[in-house]
């Protein structure tokens, strides 16, 4: 599935395809992660791709020129926080869109400090401004700028209406849209070239996503 060009930071491409001198176009093969901020699982995979399987695509030529990846937001709705988790990285992603993957590693590694049990007692707007400091702490993103965007009035908007979300709610609409357009439930899923690939594990480690690379992105 293509990427909205606003969202265009939630790709990494490592390299130029190689020029093909007939009218077909080059392409890369695509691994996309289907990922939840508050999930240990998304959390346990993410810090294995960012820290064996991008350094691994880097080093290899050909699949730095062939391969892109894509991180996918998905909200699972038991979490209740998981939705503000992702509604910071959206705010994340417009303000600061070259942040963006590196705010996305602060929000897995502080996934706990978002758990029910250490967000049940505050309010949403309290649990944005936290987010909007870990912004300002871990990647340096003014947290103002984030919380702007992700605030909840007690008034009615403009229009009269109650309900009105913050600014990223269009953008978690459409990503909602996407994902439920291709059928991803569970966090982590990956999907590779355009299909679900259900053997790929969160436990895996680097040497079988270097087998996995090796066998499919050929």
């Amino acid at each position: 599935m293509s990427v909205a060009p606003k969202f265009a930071a939630t790709r990494l491409v490592f390299g130029t395809p190689a020029a093909s001198s007939s009218s077909i176009l080059p392409s890369r093969h695509t691994i996309e992660v289907y990922l939840d901020y508050c999930c240990p699982f998304s959390a346990k995979i993410f810090r294995t791709l960012q820290s064996t399987v991008v350094p691994l695509i880097r080093e290899n030529v050909s699949w730095a020129n062939s391969v892109e990846l894509i991180l996918r937001q998905q909200i699972q709705p038991w979490h209740p926080s998981s939705t503000l988790m992702h509604e910071a990285a959206l705010a994340v992603l417009a303000t600061a869109p070259e942040k963006y993957w590196d705010f996305s590693a602060a929000l897995f590694d502080e996934q706990k400090e978002y758990f029910d049990a250490n967000v049940v007692d505050e309010t949403r707007n309290a649990t944005y401004k936290r987010l909007a400091q870990l912004a300002e702490r871990s990647v340096g993103v003014d947290a103002a700028q984030v919380l702007e965007k992700l605030l909840i009035s007690n008034k009615p908007n403009p229009n009269g209406d109650l309900n009105g979300g913050n600014t990223v709610t269009a953008d978690l609409k459409f990503l909602t849209r996407a994902q439920r357009t291709v059928g991803v439930h569970i966090t982590p899923t990956v999907v590779f070239n355009g299909v679900m690939r259900t053997e790929v594990s969160s436990s895996w480690t680097g040497d079988q996503w270097k087998e996995f690379l090796s066998q499919n992105a050929v």
